[in-house]
């Protein structure tokens, strides 16, 4: 008889203690490149999360009164320890979620650099000098929340978790982080790294279902500021729940992201752009930045084409953990079978499969889908309108310029766009007219370290990435010092 494989159990990171869910219940991790159960972490629920906050707001105060620079120390040192650990955690994410290896190994780069970021600009938290009147001098100061309620996505595990708390972190506030259930492995890990550096309560992390934790870390009285990635969906409840007690909020959100190629492109490049921009090799196109829909002048469709489906034919999909591999699995069954329901709704629709459009040859297990490249898409198409969260691109044509821009805006999102064309000045006024929160020009999704990441329509609340995200994160205190009239008598 075959013995029985031990589960590794992870555990709640409260306080600065290790411990299991209150209702001792768990969830199981799930291996999405097998389709097995590899872990299981906790269920953490309303007590969990209590706790949590509890301790966040005992180690709050001392927190709080440190100067940032020593807060900007510590957080230096938490970044040299990612580093150290990166492999590890690069392996963790990829068992998680699916990812490909070298995605991962980027995502732990990512964290570490957003961290050294927000510590590097804590003293711009600042506050101004007002006009004086002859008997009153007003100032302002910048003061941190207290308590930060972080709940992450799944398509980004581990650079979510850490590099998206550095910015309350480095403002003054404690945290309780909620991870996606899907992928929570690698932040109970950043749990443990955050232990040996930061004091006791100041991250504080708790697992579980976003339906049990996630709302009630929502809900908490003492959690006035909520921070979360993830679907228009779970944002718009989350917006209900916290207008209760008038949270402060943002939420980053989804994206049915335009690339608008015109006819003096470059095409190889603009080729390469489509794909790379799709964020294949890093979450299988799970991004809301990805460049999902393909707005090609009509000249150009055809050679744009054979370049586009060259590429996306020469994509690898395989075991995450191979260095040869471009693409894994999805990251979790739902939304693998989500994915494969809006293909035959392309299909059901007129639309055509250019490429892939199914499940790839020779791998029954594991929740793998081809790249898929959909022609012939119409505007009113689901394909075309609603976020799929996968590796599927839209392909529409166009001659009118006017009609162009009412089909880039034709969607509920508005997140990122990307336009190419050798003439700036076509390039500019595109993206003074398209309603999205970023633009690249030429470009493939990347950005400096700084440039301010956000959207709008339905896209989110708020920006992140940059110093106006680190001000977000503290509430504006006004101070108004009454002077005695005349002058003073020494």
């Amino acid at each position: 008889m075959k013995p029985a494989i031990e589960i590794p159990r992870y555990a709640l990171h409260i306080g600065g203690r290790r411990g299991p869910a209150a209702s001792g219940r768990t969830l199981p991790v799930v291996d999405p490149s097998i389709e097995e159960v590899v872990a299981e972490i906790p269920a953490g629920d309303a007590t969990d999360v209590a706790e949590a906050v509890s301790a966040a707001g005992n180690a709050a105060p001392e927190w709080r009164a440190m100067s940032w620079q020593a807060r900007a120390d510590l957080l230096h040192e938490l970044a040299g320890r990612i580093a150290e650990c990166s492999e590890e955690l690069a392996l963790l994410d990829v068992a998680d979620s699916g990812n490909p290896l070298s995605g991962m190994r980027f995502d732990i780069g990512k964290a570490t650099e957003e961290i050294r970021y927000f510590a590097g600009i804590g003293g711009e938290v600042k506050g101004d000098t007002l006009p004086w009147t002859p008997n009153q001098v007003a100032h302002t100061w910048r003061e941190p929340y207290g308590v930060v309620g972080r709940i992450t996505a799944f398509n980004h595990p581990f650079m979510f978790a850490a590099g998206k708390c550095a910015a309350p972190l480095m403002a003054g506030n404690t945290v309780v982080l909620k991870p996606s259930e899907h992928t929570s492995v690698s932040t109970l890990r950043f749990a443990e790294l955050a232990a040996e550096v930061l004091p006791p309560g100041v991250v504080n992390v708790v697992t579980g279902l976003g339906s049990v934790a996630g709302d009630a870390l929502v809900q908490h009285p003492e959690v006035p500021r909520i921070a979360f990635t993830g679907g228009v969906p779970t944002g718009r409840a989350i917006l209900r729940s916290a207008a209760e007690r008038i949270k402060q909020v943002s939420v980053e959100l989804g994206g049915k992201n335009p690339m608008i190629v015109f006819p003096d492109a470059d095409l190889p490049s603009a080729a390469a752009a489509a794909v790379s921009g799709m964020n294949l090799s890093r979450s299988m196109g799970q991004s809301c930045r990805s460049t999902s829909r393909l707005l090609l002048h009509e000249s150009l469709a055809g050679p744009f084409l054979d370049l586009l489906l060259e590429r996306v034919g020469a994509l690898t999909i395989g075991d995450p953990r191979r260095e040869d591999v471009d693409m894994g699995p999805l990251a979790f069954a739902a939304t693998y079978e989500r994915v494969l329901g809006y293909i035959e709704s392309g299909r059901a629709e007129g639309a055509h499969v250019a490429i892939g459009g199914g499940r790839p040859a020779g791998l029954e297990r594991g929740y793998y889908v081809e790249p898929t490249v959909f022609t012939g898409v119409t505007p009113s198409m689901r394909i075309a309108t609603e976020e799929i969260f996968g590796p599927v691109i839209s392909v529409l044509t166009w001659s009118d310029y006017d009609e162009m821009l009412k089909l880039a805006d034709a969607v509920d999102y508005g997140l990122t766009a990307n336009i190419w064309t050798d003439n700036l000045t076509i390039a500019y006024r595109t993206a003074q007219r398209i309603r999205a929160g970023v633009v690249w020009i030429n470009g493939t999704g990347a950005a400096p370290t700084g440039v301010p990441f956000g959207g709008t329509k339905q896209s989110g609340l708020g920006k992140e990435g940059a110093l106006s995200e680190l001000v977000g994160y503290t509430q504006e205190k006004s101070v108004i010092v009454n002077l005695r009239p005349g002058l003073p008598t020494i």
